[in-house]
C-alpha cells in the first residue's frame, strides 16, 4: 500500500452543486492525512526530520548521545540537544549540540531547518568547512562553532543573515579574510580569536590586518621609480626608529577586554610571582586550570593566579566562559577577578591566566575533609561556621540566579569551588563551566545553552543532567542541598558506603527527623551524655534538623519539586538568625 500511486483531480463546481468546494477541499485534505501511502499536502515536518537525520549521518559521537536521533522514530522534538518551537512544534528552533564529543562534518542540509534562531556546535571535533548555506537561515540569532577543527574561509554568506547577533568561531584553524558587513560590522558580538590563519580589513575585529596590494598599474614608469626612489629612505628611516622604539619599551600583552580593569600584567610578570610556577606556590588544580599564590613585588599584593591548561579539550573555552561569567558580577560572596592575561610563553605557547583575589583560608573542601591532615591544625568547622558559609553560597546564588541579566546557572557547585576568606566568609569561584540563560522572544522558549553530557562534579551534578536536560537554575539548587548535607553529616556524596542504591540524600532522609543526631558530623554536635551542655546541644540539632530539611528539599530528584533559589537563601538566613539568637 506504501507503494500505491494516487491522482487527484479538482473538479470545479456550480454554485447549486450539491458538493460545494469547500466540502470536497475538507474530503480530500483529510484523506491525505489517514492515507499511509499518501504525503500531506504541508510536509514540513518531514523536511525537519530528514535535515536532522542527515545531520546525525554526517557525524560521529563515541558516547552514543546521538542515540535518540533515531530513525524511526518522528518524536524529534525530543531527541537530544533539539529543541522545538512551543508555538510550533513541528519547528525546530535551536540546536544545543555543544561539547557532545562529536567528530565529521557539518553538512549544508542544516540550512533545511529554516526556523533555526540557534546553533551551538561548540567545543567538539568537527572538521571541514563552514557551509555556505548557513546564510540562507535569515532567522538565526546565535552561531557558535567554537573550539573544533574547522577549516577554511568563513562564509560571506553569514553577513546576510540580517538577525544574527552573535557569531563565535574562536580556536579553530580559520584562514583568510573575514567577511565584511552585516554581523561583522559589530566586533564585540564576532569572536574569531584562536584561528592563526585569519586576517581584517579592519582592526576592530582583533587579528592582523590583511596584506592589501596597493600598486595599481603604472601608467607612468618614470613617475613609479620617482615616487620609490623618494619614498625608499623615508620608508628605511621609520623602520629604523620603530626598532628603536621597541627596544625601549615592552610589548604590551593582549588582556582579555572582558576582564581587564587596566592592569596588564605579563607573563613575565606572573612567573615572577609564582617563582616559575613553582608546585610550593600551587595552592589548587583542576581540570581546566592550575591556581598558583602569587605575589607582586611592586604592589606587595598576594594575588591566587588560574594557569588555564591550553592543551586541555575545553580549556579555552574555560577561559572565556569565566571572564565572560565574571565581567558583570560584583558580590560580596563571589571570588573578585583582578585582571586577565592573555599572551605567549617565551616559548611561543598560548598562554592564559586570570588573577584573582587570594582566599587565605583554602577551600570548603579542605575545611570539611582534608584541614587537620593537610595543614597539622586541630582546628574543625564550627556549626556555626558552617551555617553561615551556607547562608553566604546562598545568597551568591540568589544573585547569579535573579539579579544577573542575563541569569547566570555556575554548573560546578562542590566544596573545592567554595573559597573561605579571612574573615571565615564563603566566597563562589570557578566559573569555567557556567552558562548564561538565554530567552528566545521570537519563538517564546526560555531556556539556556544545552547540556553537552555530564557537566560538573559527580556527587553533586543533577541527576536530569545525565540524561541530556537543559540547564536550569533548578540544577544548582541540587547541588546546593548536596554541600548542605555534607556539610551536616561530614560525608562526602561519593563515599564508600553510598552505593546499592544508597546516596547522601537517602542515608539522611532516612535517618530524618528522629535519628538526625546520630548521622551528624560529631565535630559540631556536643556530647549528648554531658548534662552540662544539654540545652546547647537542643538547640543546635533544632537548627541542624531545619538546615537537613532544607538541603533534603533541595536535593530531590525531580527539578520542579525543589524550592528556587531566593525561597532557599531566605530559609537559610532564618536558620542562621534562629541558631544565632539561642547563642545569645
Amino acid at each position: 500500500m506504501s507503494n500505491t500511486k494516487y491522482r487527484y483531480c479538482l473538479v470545479a463546481t456550480s454554485i447549486r452543486s450539491r458538493l460545494p468546494l469547500a466540502v470536497i477541499l475538507s474530503y480530500l485534505l483529510s484523506f491525505f492525512a489517514s492515507s499511509s501511502g499518501a504525503t500531506t499536502l504541508y510536509d514540513q515536518p518531514s523536511i525537519e526530520f530528514q535535515s536532522l537525520l542527515c545531520l546525525k549521518l554526517h557525524l560521529t559521537n563515541t558516547d552514543g548521545i546521538l542515540a535518540t536521533w533515531k530513525n524511526d522514530s518522528h518524536q524529534f522534538c525530543d531527541w537530544s540537544g533539539v529543541t522545538c518551537s512551543k508555538r510550533n512544534s513541528s519547528r525546530v528552533v535551536a540546536l544545543e549540540l555543544e561539547s557532545f564529543d562529536l567528530d565529521g562534518q557539518i553538512p549544508p542540509c542544516v540550512a533545511n531547518l529554516t526556523f533555526l534562531t540557534r546553533i551551538n556546535l561548540a567545543d567538539n571535533q568537527l572538521s571541514g568547512e563552514i557551509p555556505r548555506e548557513l546564510g540562507q537561515l535569515n532567522k538565526l540569532q546565535y552561531l557558535n562553532l567554537s573550539s573544533n577543527k574547522l577549516r577554511g574561509k568563513i562564509p560571506d554568506t553569514l553577513s546576510s543573515c540580517h538577525q544574527l547577533q552573535t557569531v563565535d568561531l574562536g580556536s579553530n584553524i580559520l584562514q583568510g579574510q573575514v567577511p565584511t558587513g552585516g554581523i561583522f560590522e559589530n566586533a564585540s558580538e564576532v569572536f574569531i580569536q584562536g584561528n592563526q590563519k585569519l586576517c581584517a580589513s579592519t582592526q576592530m575585529l582583533q587579528v592582523p590586518l590583511c596584506n592589501t596590494n596597493i600598486s595599481k598599474q603604472r601608467h607612468n614608469s618614470n613617475v613609479v621609480k620617482t615616487v620609490v626612489f623618494t619614498a625608499l629612505p623615508l620608508v628605511l628611516l621609520s623602520c629604523f626608529a620603530l626598532i628603536l622604539l621597541k627596544k625601549r619599551k615592552k610589548v604590551k600583552q593582549d588582556v582579555h577586554q572582558s576582564c581587564n580593569d587596566g592592569k596588564n600584567f605579563s607573563y613575565a610578570d606572573l612567573d615572577k610571582a609564582t617563582n616559575g610556577f613553582s608546585s610550593a606556590n600551587m595552592v589548587g588544580s583542576g581540570k581546566y586550570g592550575s591556581v598558583y599564590r602569587g605575589v607582586f613585588e611592586f604592589e606587595q599584593q598576594v594575588v591566587a593566579i588560574k594557569v588555564f591548561k591550553l592543551d586541555q579539550h575545553g580549556g579555552p573555552k574555560s577561559f572565556l566562559a569565566e571572564c565572560e561569567a565574571l565581567r558583570n558580577t560584583r558580590h560580596r560572596n563571589l571570588v573578585s577577578v583582578i585582571t586577565a592575561c592573555s599572551t605567549f610563553d617565551p616559548i611561543g605557547h598560548e598562554f592564559k591566566a586570570l588573577i584573582l583575589d587570594y582566599m587565605p583560608n583554602g577551600n570548603l573542601e579542605n575545611w570539611l575533609h582534608l584541614n587537620h591532615i593537610t595543614y597539622g591544625l586541630n582546628i574543625q568547622l564550627s556549626f556555626a561556621s558552617r551555617i553561615t558559609i551556607a547562608a553566604d553560597i546562598a545568597a551568591a546564588l540568589d544573585y547569579l540566579h535573579n539579579y544577573c541579566v542575563p541569569p547566570i546557572v555556575h554548573c560546578d557547585l562542590k566544596p573545592s569551588n567554595v573559597l573561605i576568606d579571612d574573615a571565615m566568609g564563603a566566597r563562589l569561584g570557578d566559573f569555567g563551566l557556567s552558562k548564561f540563560l538565554h530567552s528566545y522572544s521570537s519563538s517564546t522558549i526560555n531556556s539556556s545553552t544545552s547540556l553537552a553530557g555530564p557537566r560538573g562534579s559527580i556527587g553533586y551534578i543533577a541527576p536530569e543532567y545525565g540524561f541530556g536536560s537543559k540547564i536550569s537554575t533548578e540544577g544548582d539548587v541540587y547541588s546546593y542541598g548536596i554541600i548542605i548535607l555534607e556539610m551536616l553529616t561530614g560525608k562526602r556524596p561519593t563515599d564508600g558506603m553510598f552505593n546499592d542504591g544508597m546516596s547522601l540524600h537517602k542515608f539522611v532522609e532516612k535517618a530524618f527527623p528522629h535519628n538526625i543526631g546520630k548521622i551528624i558530623d560529631p565535630n559540631i554536635m556536643p556530647n549528648l551524655e554531658d548534662e552540662q551542655h544539654y540545652h546547647e546541644t537542643v538547640r543546635i540539632l533544632s537548627c541542624i534538623t531545619q538546615l537537613a530539611k532544607l538541603g533534603l528539599s533541595c536535593s530531590v530528584e525531580i527539578p520542579k519539586d525543589r524550592p528556587v533559589m531566593q525561597e532557599v537563601y531566605a530559609e537559610v538566613v532564618e536558620i542562621k538568625e534562629t541558631f544565632l539568637e539561642l547563642q545569645g
